[in-house]
């Protein structure tokens, strides 16, 4: 989408949409060929050989350039006698194969970060090359357009070469001896580069004999001289037979360089002497000066990947090739990616193997129309980086049965921070040092929190100026934004695809705004001018405090005069007052996060893990009209994102990114903001903020805090919130941190399963009131709760199954769990398809039940025989004093006799019709509320007929009594019926 650099001079400071075009490319068609995992950063990308028709370059840059660069392909000079025998020799000792098998299992490793976020796959399982293109220097200064999608896809396509092809002959026929890789963060360079060498180990890179990996950063800490060979030998034992034939054998040989803006090279006479001895001592980075310039190991193959600021430390007559990574320009490789990728027979875990694949496919069919569509997601995925984010989230949501501490969202974008960047500085060159997050946090967290206090995801080139330019100073912040601009602008922000936005820039993936805003703020960078100059300043006077001391002390004694300790103790009183004053910054932060969190206004917005599986997925349905009003901007994952950061693992993995973040600082936060959360909390919210919190709290990775959260509420209602694996893992671990009773636990409609019943069963064991409507909850489900209900420390008083399909086995599971248990009172089994088979389970084991009070059977297609057998054991109960069997088909005679039944005669009370004998029943609003709240989920017909019959039931009862106060309770009751049946007839009920 951008290119790769750009010179300071041609780029003019008012133009932020003039950048670097590291990500260009056309969507011309391509043959590829599926060979072989992608992490994004230095060990992740995606493999995939890719195969283009070369365009002849415009310029033949070859033929003007030194000779190490490139070479005439004919004038490789053969071998001496001596040399082959010697080759033999090295290949026969099995040096080569011992190296190859020391590479292969060091570069196949994956990082932790691939094995905690999902199964870990090999380099050669799901792999695909990114798109690699040829260029120029020529090309690589060359001012950019304005950096729009119309431009990018209006850009005159380069040659596309293979990695395996990057030491092929250039365009005057001159051998390539010396490639430049180059690209911006999150483009693979990295990974690219370890498939290149796995392939290598493995035979498919049959060009060279032998590859010798180096890493610049770790060149960059070696201060002292060292030859070639002692270099060698010291980083690859087996090669130290190899090493000393290495020119005499003419060995076919490749000298690999990653990362070489880590190194400051100097490629001038005066700094860097020349160098043609392997045994000669000199500093590491005269070995890589010396190797590029051809005086060492002058028939040695060099590649070298760097970032796009760093290229032109490499002078352009010591380079044959220069090639762009350009990560999945076409749409179609980010599709395989994703296809591969969330395929893997393992990803959905071992436990939901049976019904993993039909999700995996469709996971994989939506992401894949909503990269159609050429959304947001469909730029942000140019990225290989991004694409592995994009699946590890997916996988967190999708296939996430437990969450141990280590997984949390704030994790996943923590570490997949320290992948792409892992410590490294913005520029070597500069003085600072400053990490690259560092500066990151600083600038583009400052655009990402004033987006989020003005909830807005668009942003001009004023709004970059704003944030980037305007506190320049010196050279060296010039140098650092530049350098910035070139290399990293592109990784997080992205021109806007919406029609009319087209020269604006969003964040390449929305979540990653709010995760840098609470970074900007958690880390204190959001600061006031006084603040700013009243801790310069405290710094200064506590430097200089003790030496001022010593002095003072020596003048007192020899002057009289004594005012100046007087003077200087009241100068250190300032650093004193100043961190008081500044400990009010933790009180700010835990403010920010409080009021975020509890936002009226986002109170009724789709929960947070919705609302990301929303912006990855697609939203299925017609298009917005592009001049239709959109929705406001939903920022709640900021506060979760603050907690998350101040969790001791993510303040670990952010001190290697050069982000600090102390104990102290996070413990006076959480004490800050303990009681205005706890209290909010504890405020009756709704259903997906009820859920946001609960994350929040799994975020926050602080037990103390989260136990004392949770005793708070007594009440958890979670009602429609759609309850996948990974929200009732968090619900568990949450709950978890306490052992007392939830006086109610709605989980209705919840799309719950028997996988989640299992998650959260220490959960609902102290529940006292549970809630488990509309879930289609069957017998695998009932087998589950016959086991909470049978558990010695079950503390269910009230279970509420309605409107599920219980059915007849389910009834039997349901009916065993009766029998044994001994805390509860009420159960509800209203319109769960019994049948009389299911009631008639129930009626058997009813009888060794001795605390059951109130039990429903309501719509379950009941016939007199069944009904009668329930009440029947019912009246020898000794607690059931309630049977609802209304909506059931009971003939008149049953009618008859169930209303025979008299409560201080019989015991027990049976709810059939709202008629009691000659009067009306006392429960009849009760039922009638019964239907209108289950209208929507049961039959309207069925419900019409039933209406009927029950209201010619109430003006058979009304013509039989002559009272004329209850033919008005009649009339009144009649009167509700009809406008029942009324509204049920238009459809308005």
């Amino acid at each position: 989408m951008s290119r790769a650099m750009q010179c300071q001079s041609c780029l003019p400071w008012g133009s932020w949409a003039q950048l670097p075009r590291s990500l260009a490319g056309s969507r011309g068609t391509r043959s590829v060929s599926v060979r072989a995992a992608a992490v994004p950063g230095e060990l992740g990308s995606v493999p995939l050989a890719l195969s283009a028709p070369r365009d002849t370059p415009a310029s033949c840059r070859g033929c003007v350039q030194y000779q190490g660069g490139s070479q005439q392909s004919s004038a490789q000079p053969a071998s001496s006698h001596r040399g082959q025998s010697q080759l033999r020799n090295v290949a026969s000792s099995g040096a080569i194969k011992k190296h190859q098998k020391s590479l292969s299992a060091w570069f196949s490793h994956q990082p932790n970060e691939e094995r905690q976020f999902g199964p870990s796959f090999s380099l050669d399982a799901v792999h695909v090359d990114p798109v690699i293109r040829e260029s120029s220097l020529e090309e690589i200064l060359k001012p950019s357009p304005d950096l729009t999608i119309q431009n990018q896809l209006q850009q005159p396509s380069r040659r596309v070469i293979s990695l395996h092809n990057l030491f092929d002959v250039d365009a005057c026929g001159r051998q390539v001896k010396n490639v430049v890789l180059y690209g911006t963060v999150g483009t693979g360079k990295s990974t690219l580069i370890k498939k290149m060498v796995v392939d290598w180990c493995h035979g498919r890179l049959p060009r060279f004999e032998l590859v010798i990996p180096f890493s610049c950063e770790d060149l960059s800490h070696s201060h002292a001289h060292v030859s070639l060979r002692r270099l060698i030998t010291k980083k690859y034992q087996h090669l130290r037979d190899v090493v000393p034939v290495l020119e005499a054998s003419n060995l076919r040989v490749l000298f690999i360089l990653n990362g070489l803006e880590r190194l400051n090279l100097d490629f001038r006479l005066a700094g860097t002497e020349l160098c043609c001895d392997p045994n000669e001592p000199v500093p590491p980075s005269a070995i890589v000066v010396n190797l590029l310039r051809k005086y060492l190991l002058p028939e040695a193959s060099i590649i070298v990947t760097t970032r796009p600021s760093a290229v032109r430390r490499i002078p352009g007559k010591y380079v044959g090739r220069y090639a762009e990574i350009c990560g999945f320009s076409d749409t179609n490789l980010q599709k395989l990616y994703f296809q591969m990728r969330l395929s893997q027979p393992g990803c959905a875990g071992e436990e939901s193997r049976d019904c993993s694949s039909a999700e995996q496919e469709n996971l994989v069919e939506m992401l894949s129309r909503n990269l159609e569509r050429h959304n947001q997601i469909t730029a942000a995925c140019f990225l290989p980086s991004y694409c592995w984010l994009v699946c590890t989230t997916l996988h967190f949501l999708y296939f996430t049965r437990t969450v141990p501490p280590s997984q949390t969202l704030t994790g996943i974008y923590t570490s997949f921070l320290r992948l792409n960047f892992s410590g490294e500085v913005l520029d070597s060159s500069d003085p600072t040092h400053i990490s690259m997050m560092k500066y990151v946090a600083k600038t583009v967290g400052k655009l990402a929190y004033e987006g989020v206090m003005s909830r807005k995801t668009c942003f001009s080139e004023e709004d970059l100026q704003q944030c980037f330019e305007v506190e320049m100073k010196t050279e060296s912040e010039l140098n650092l934004l530049e350098v910035f601009r070139s290399d990293v602008f592109r990784f997080f922000l992205s021109p806007c695809v919406q029609p009319g936005k087209e020269h604006t820039f969003v964040f390449t993936i929305p979540a990653m705004q709010e995760y840098l805003a609470a970074l900007y703020v958690v880390l204190g960078e959001k600061k006031t001018l006084a603040q700013r100059v009243g801790q310069e300043l405290s710094e200064v006077i506590g430097k200089v405090s003790e030496d001022v001391a010593v002095v003072v002390n020596i003048v007192s004694k020899v002057l009289p005069l004594r005012f100046l300790p007087v003077l200087f103790n009241l100068l250190k009183i300032f650093p004193r007052y100043f961190s008081r004053v500044s400990g009010k910054d933790k009180d700010t932060i835990a403010h920010t996060m409080a009021e975020e969190l509890f936002k009226e206004e986002d109170y009724y917005n789709d929960d947070v893990l919705d609302q990301i599986n929303s912006s990855i997925l697609g939203v299925e349905g017609p298009m917005r009209h592009p001049d239709e009003v959109p929705d406001d901007e939903v920022f709640e994952l900021f506060p979760i994102f603050m907690g998350g950061i101040l969790s001791r693992r993510n303040r670990a993995i952010l001190e290697q990114l050069g982000c600090s973040i102390k104990n102290l600082a996070a413990f006076e936060i959480a004490k800050a903001m303990k009681k205005t959360v706890i209290r909010k909390g504890r405020k009756g919210l709704p259903p997906s903020e009820l859920m946001d919190y609960l994350f929040f709290l799994h975020e926050f990775q602080n037990e103390r805090f989260t136990a004392e959260a949770i005793r708070s509420l007594r009440a958890v209602n979670l009602s429609s919130v759609k309850m996948t694996p990974l929200k009732c893992s968090v619900l568990a671990s949450v709950m978890s941190t306490t052992c007392h009773e939830v006086e109610e636990l709605n989980l209705t409609s919840c799309n719950l399963d028997s996988g989640s019943l299992r998650t959260l069963f220490p959960v609902l064991l102290r529940c006292k009131a549970l809630h488990l409507q509309l879930n289609s909850l069957g017998s695998d489900a009932c087998k589950e709760i016959r086991d909470l209900l049978l558990h010695e420390k079950c503390a269910v008083s009230s279970l509420r199954l309605a409107n599920n399909p219980v059915g007849e086995r389910g009834a039997r599971y349901l009916a065993e769990a009766l029998a044994g248990n001994r805390s509860l009172t009420q159960l509800s089994l209203l319109h769960t398809a019994l049948g009389d088979p299911g009631a008639e389970a129930i009626a058997q084991h009813l009888a060794q039940n001795q605390h059951l009070q109130e039990l429903n059977l309501g719509y379950n297609s009941l016939t007199d025989t069944a009904a009668l057998r329930v009440v029947e054991v019912a009246k020898r109960h000794e607690t059931l004093d309630k049977v609802h069997l209304y909506f059931n088909d009971i003939s008149e005679d049953g009618k008859r006799a169930l209303d025979s039944l008299r409560m201080d005669r019989d015991g027990v009370r049976a709810l059939v019709f709202l008629t009691a004998g000659t009067d009306v029943s006392d429960y009849w609003s009760h039922i009638l509320n019964v239907v209108q709240r289950n209208l929507p989920f049961w039959d309207r017909e069925r419900v019409r007929q039933h209406l009927t019959l029950l209201l010619q039931d109430l003006e058979s009862s009304r013509s039989q009594t002559a009272n004329p106060w209850r033919k008005a309770k009649f009339l009144r009751v009649e009167s509700e019926v009809k406008k029942m049946l009324g509204k049920l007839q238009d459809g308005t009920l």
